[in-house]
């Protein structure tokens, strides 16, 4: 058995072994995850097939090829999926892709959206190191009731 580089912890022959030899992604993650696998194991081929009709330009195969020597994939990490299921016509994959180039570590951060073309998941577009919203925090003055909740004036219970 061989642990698939994808991170899913699966078999390589049962995870994205069947996606990189032809089989259709079941979900955008799976197709992301064997893009991944397919940087990992050099297979450029899987990586120009998935694109889809409107980013086959954006990949520079010959690039990518120069570069793979000098690449050590470290690991990949998952950190969210919006749609992108069996039921699903497009989706969105954020997860970092850590990796070494010339023994620098260096950190791939992308939200990835996919959508279905002739049935099957492909890769659109990305947006590298994407921002969440500022989060807004509520200002509580100190003659305000205390946000806790125990009724008192909030400069005598949690602000004092």
């Amino acid at each position: 058995m061989t642990i698939c580089p994808c991170g899913s912890g699966a078999d390589f022959a049962h995870c994205c072994g069947p996606i990189l030899a032809g089989a259709p992604a079941v979900t955008a993650e799976a197709l992301m995850r064997s893009r991944y696998t397919a940087y990992v194991r050099r297979a450029f081929d899987h990586i120009e097939a998935t694109n889809s009709r409107t980013s086959r330009t954006g990949f520079d195969r010959a690039e990518a090829e120069a570069m793979a020597p000098d690449i050590q994939w470290l690991g990949l990490d998952v950190l969210g999926v919006e749609d992108g299921g069996a039921d699903h016509e497009t989706g969105r994959v954020e997860f970092r892709a850590r990796f070494s180039r010339l023994g620098q570590a260096l950190l791939h951060h992308e939200s990835a959206h996919f959508r279905r073309e002739d049935g099957r998941w492909m890769y659109v577009d990305g947006t590298l190191n994407p921002k969440q919203p500022p989060r807004r925090v509520a200002h509580v003055g100190r003659n305000e009731p205390c946000p806790c909740g125990s009724g008192r004036k909030f400069k005598k219970c949690c602000g004092g």
